[in-house]
């Protein structure tokens, strides 16, 4: 075979490929369900931090915290304060650093969510352990958390009120950018944390949210974070939410369910070390 033979065949290869990728996006984008007025629709129950497709149990049938065990070869979806591969280190002033060092020295024992206050945004978005359910209607975004038990009612084309007051999950308002919504939060107070043990802000936080709607089963997510109290720089943050058909939020009341104060109250009484060193 000549050279030149070698050469079609291969771009021929390439091209071939190329088109499967292309007709795989086309049938993906087409399955994504829309609106009336042909704006994807976002309704649904997802599941935050996951890149599984399937029902819970089977997306979740991996080992450690949130998984079955039933696969430990499975994927394991990470809590709120695991940091995955690869992601953007927070870009914190040289004193918030420290502040956020000394939170991961102490275990995280000072979590606002072991206090069981609302674990506000992102945090309460890429949280993977709880369902969250979508509900759209022609004029806003209902997000219902079953973590905390937490919402947020989110008008399309509207602007933030002048009498916000600081709150956990801000106050959101939303436009679509072509397919993506793009959320704009503001108004909140300093009691939660970001995106990791440690990671705070101050009632300056201001946050882009940005929701695509890729596939039927997928909606690829990315945040910008902006403190200048608190950060050198934005601090964006990307992950996905899987679709979990069949799905139910249940009720979470998070003073029964959490131990974790109680017990490291009595370590600290009895004078044990907890701290990393």
């Amino acid at each position: 075979m000549t050279r030149a033979l070698v050469a079609a065949a291969f771009i021929a290869v390439i091209v071939a490929a190329h088109a499967d990728a292309q007709t795989s996006r086309a049938t993906e984008t087409s399955n994504i369900p829309r609106t009336p007025l042909g704006k994807p629709d976002l309704t649904g129950v997802w599941q935050g931090g996951s890149t599984q497709p399937g029902g819970w149990a089977e997306a979740n049938a991996g080992s450690g915290v949130g998984g079955s065990g039933r696969d430990p070869n499975a994927a394991v979806v990470g809590s709120s304060n695991d940091r995955p591969a690869g992601r953007e280190g927070a870009p914190y002033q040289d004193w918030a650093a420290q502040k956020v060092l000394e939170a991961f020295n102490r275990r995280g024992v000072d979590d606002p969510t072991g206090k069981c206050l609302p674990a506000g945004i992102p945090r309460s978005v890429m949280l993977g352990l709880f369902p969250q359910q979508f509900v759209q209607t022609p004029t806003q975004l209902v997000i219902l958390y079953e973590y905390m038990s937490t919402f947020r009612v989110i008008p399309f084309g509207a602007q933030h009120p002048d009498d916000m007051l600081p709150s956990y999950m801000g106050n959101s308002v939303a436009h679509w950018d072509g397919d993506t919504l793009v959320v704009d939060v503001a108004g909140f107070n300093d009691k939660t944390w970001l995106a990791g043990t440690g990671t705070f802000h101050s009632d300056a936080l201001h946050i882009v949210e940005r929701y695509t709607r890729v596939s039927k089963d997928r909606i690829d997510y990315e945040v910008t974070m902006e403190d200048p109290n608190v950060l050198t720089k934005p601090w964006i943050l990307r992950s996905s939410l899987m679709l979990r058909e069949e799905t139910r939020l249940q009720e979470y009341v998070c003073a029964e369910n959490n131990l974790d104060l109680d017990r490291y109250e009595k370590l600290i009484e009895s004078g044990v070390d907890f701290t990393r060193q």
